[in-house]
């Protein structure tokens, strides 16, 4: 049995018509540019060290905006013994140190387990702050904020109008930002803590 000749025609059409649907298709495989990679998450305000810093250094108790209560601490009495001491440890030259009595402001996206402001001659002069960070990134988060607080950074020994890098590695960074110095420590044990203080570089 032969087919007619409009049948073998109309087969070949179809046939041409599967073929021609089917190639764009695989040319558009064959040259759709690979997608970029997703953009890192931005950096929230909370990873500014200067949300900590609720009024300005040198400030009286009273113009503090917030209600403290005065934290009673063990002092190193002889810092200079023990030149490893703990950064951010309080000695008697800190005056007196106070806690807020509301919660204190969110840094690095967590509420701080330990937030202190500090008066020396009844003037706010150091702030310290601690913060527990997830385990799991907690290193490369300190490297980012790190590196973001040092854009406009100078050295802690040099004026503030000559920023450049400052001292910075895995569990470090400090540096100076226009009248304060900040002073961060990383520690991964016993648990991933970062601690920070916050002092009035003008005061001698």
């Amino acid at each position: 049995m032969t087919l007619s000749n409009s049948r073998l025609l109309w087969i070949a059409a179809l046939l041409a018509a599967s073929a021609g649907c089917q190639t764009p298709s695989s040319r558009v495989k064959a040259t759709d540019p690979v997608p970029p990679a997703a953009a890192p998450a931005p950096v929230d305000s909370s990873f500014d060290w200067h949300v900590l810093v609720i009024a300005p250094f040198g400030s009286v108790l009273k113009d503090v905006p917030a209600a403290l209560h005065e934290v009673l601490l063990f002092r190193d009495q002889d810092p200079g013994k023990d030149p490893g001491k703990e950064p951010g440890a309080v000695t008697p030259e800190d005056g007196e140190c106070y806690s807020a009595d509301t919660p204190p402001p969110q840094f690095m996206a967590h509420t701080p387990d330990e937030y202190m402001l500090c008066f020396k001659q009844d003037r706010l002069s150091r702030i310290l702050a601690t913060v527990r960070l997830p385990q799991t990134d907690a290193a490369a988060v300190f490297a980012v904020a790190c590196a973001d607080w040092l854009k406009n950074a100078a050295p802690p020994d040099a004026a503030a109008s000559a920023p450049t890098a400052a001292a910075q590695n895995a569990t470090a960074c400090e540096g100076r930002d226009a009248t304060i110095h900040f002073s961060a420590h990383f520690e991964q044990e016993p648990e991933t803590a970062l601690s920070i203080v916050l002092e009035d570089a003008t005061d001698p």
